[in-house]
């Protein structure tokens, strides 16, 4: 094998494996040290640059970051690394001295953003520092898109939204809120220099089965009843109800339900359990709140009396593979079952609905009706109009809006000025030595054995009675420092230096992972198998150095390497070193570089 490359800023990003999963990249264990050294004000400043909406997505991300965590491989569970966020959020003191604040001058340039969510309002925090005029439209009187409307707030208070999206809107933001985008041919007649796409996937998937018309009085939308619940329009529910879904979507629905009279609330999917779309978490919540999960059962029919909803009916089913290994559910030839129920919310996906885009402006969709959208530099095929979001490539969670619209502010700006959309300014990394003397490191290598820790929740009795009492109470700074200890500073990485090492062995000896070996090189296949413990994970590289005095060469699994620093510690002559790798993605102009300050 080749020496590995440790300058090539993936090599170490990826070894990062909770920031390299984050869609936003944003440096998890530096503000989880943060956060345990109480500086919650400096983590709050290092999350608001990458991922933006620190308090909101503390409490409802989707947690791509939780799976990837190193801690999960010498334990069952990882680092709640999600609310540790909320920490930084809950603990973070004014940090509006610390914004940005309007431009204190006009570049000329004028876009235009559809739909104030997430995405656009990502985009709008990149560019008004570089003198931008940007303009959101929404048809709501209040921004925040999906984060408002189909958020419940007994998950996500309302002046957490309020708050964090303000901070945006105080950057000098061009509201046109209450107003509806009806034709981008018309907006792109408008002197806007780009614009921006990111209305979200605002239609729910519908079911039409046997009596779904007769019975359309109590058979309800999950998002759009979700959003009118949010926005006051609905106020109560049936006694029993039958939620149809396995996605979070449906979890809130089943746990609003609870909330506004529901006393018999079901949630009946087509799929195993293991198979919901669900996350574990938003599973473990309502099943918390006395709500059964049936699983392995497709609705056939709404049954209805005097164009009344009295039921719905199911057939239940098995999954079989077939010749080919693909995985069909079939019927089991049981009786079909009936679930009595009053209301029912479909809760079955989103799609999206672009009836406003015209078909002869240049914008190119696909067979499936979805914007045909540059996954690099999220440009559509009508140069001018960039897409992000849900709008961009169907439903998935926040922390991609943000991500989408992070790499659409730089296509805007790039665009703007006549330069290359695809040349991507590359982030900036930094290494640096956190050696304080022969045994001393600055940052905290002892690992503790604890597991983790719950986060407190409201109790049950009090949260079921009033739709806006936040369940999750939390971290406070005792436990949040509890927690933030289990971090294993995977980012503090085991640098190797080759001319210094006389290989003694002593780092092999020490090492309580049995991950570095020093032998002969080799192909790689033939090399994982040859280290002291074979390295079998092939998703993370073997770090290999150059090759050393006696011919042989250093190979250390990245995979399971714990960070402890036992070999620099015992290396005689300085070959180890652990140093704290810092990764800022670049985003547009004045942004890049704010998450270093007070580091």
């Amino acid at each position: 094998m080749k020496p590995t490359e440790i300058a090539v800023p993936d090599y170490f990003h990826k070894v990062v494996d909770c920031q390299w999963a984050c869609p936003a990249h944003t440096p998890v264990p530096e503000y989880i040290r943060l956060i345990a050294a109480q500086r919650y004000g400096d983590a709050y400043m290092i999350n608001w640059q990458s991922n933006v909406f620190p308090g909101i997505l503390g409490r409802t991300c989707d947690r791509p970051c939780e799976p990837a965590c190193r801690r999960g491989r010498v334990e069952e569970e990882p680092v709640a690394i999600c609310r540790l966020k909320r920490v930084a959020a809950d603990y973070k003191g004014d940090i509006t001295a610390r914004l940005p604040g309007r431009a204190t001058e006009r570049n000329g340039k004028r876009i235009a953003l559809v739909g104030a969510g997430p995405a656009s309002l990502t985009v709008a925090r990149d560019l008004l520092p570089e003198g931008y005029e940007v303009v959101v439209y929404d048809a709501d009187r209040r921004a925040g898109g999906m984060i408002r409307s189909q958020i419940p707030h007994f998950r996500l208070p309302e002046q957490v939204i309020d708050e964090e999206v303000g901070y945006i809107l105080a950057m000098g933001v061009t509201p046109r809120f209450g107003e509806r985008i009806d034709s981008m041919k018309a907006l792109l007649t408008e002197d806007y220099d780009a614009i921006f796409v990111g209305s979200g996937a605002p239609r729910g998937r519908d079911l039409e089965l046997p009596g779904r018309h007769e019975a359309a009085a109590n058979i309800h939308i999950g998002i759009d009843w979700l959003s009118s619940v949010s926005f006051g329009h609905i106020e109560k529910i049936g006694r029993r109800v039958v939620v149809l879904g396995g996605g979070n979507t449906a979890m809130d629905c089943c746990r609003t339900s609870r909330r506004l009279g529901g006393e018999q609330v079901t949630v009946v999917v087509r799929s195993g359990f293991e198979e919901m779309k669900a996350s574990p978490w938003e599973k473990e919540d309502a099943m918390h709140e006395d709500i059964p999960i049936l699983n392995f059962m497709v609705p056939k029919e709404f049954v209805h009396a005097n164009c009344r909803l009295v039921g719905v009916l199911f057939e239940k089913v098995k999954a079989e593979r077939d010749e080919k290994g693909r995985r069909n559910l079939v019927p089991t030839g049981e009786a079909d079952q009936l679930i009595e129920c009053d209301d029912v919310l479909v809760a079955v996906g989103q799609e999206n609905a672009f009836p406003w885009i015209e078909q002869d402006i240049g914008i190119a969709f696909d067979k499936w009706g979805m914007p045909i959208v540059d996954k690099e530099t999220m440009q559509s095929t009508n140069p001018k109009v960039f897409f992000g979001g849900d709008a961009a490539f169907g439903p998935k969670n926040i922390i991609w809006a943000v991500a989408h619209g992070h790499e659409a502010a730089i296509s805007i700006d790039k665009f703007c000025k006549g330069e290359d959309i695809r040349d991507r300014p590359r982030p900036i990394v930094n290494l640096t030595s956190q050696k304080m003397g022969i045994h001393e490191w600055s940052y905290d290598n002892d690992i503790v054995n604890d597991q983790r820790y719950k986060v407190p929740l409201k109790d049950k009795a009090i949260a079921l009675k009033d739709i806006r009492v936040e369940v999750e109470l939390g971290f406070d700074d005792k436990l949040a420092f509890k927690e933030a200890e289990r971090c294993l500073n995977c980012d503090v990485q085991t640098v190797f230096s080759e001319p210094l090492c006389i290989e003694c062995d002593a780092c092999v000896d020490i090492c309580p992972m049995d991950c570095i070996t020093f032998t002969a090189n080799g192909e790689e296949e033939d090399l994982r198998r040859r280290l002291t413990a074979p390295a079998l994970n092939l998703t993370q590289e073997i770090y290999v150095s150059a090759p050393l005095k006696t011919g042989r060469i250093m190979a250390k699994d990245e995979d399971v390497c714990l960070h402890c620093g036992l070999c620099a510690e015992r290396c005689p002559t300085g070959a180890w070193d652990m140093q704290r790798f810092i990764l800022d993605m670049a985003h547009v102009g004045s942004q890049v570089g704010l998450a270093c300050q007070n580091r």
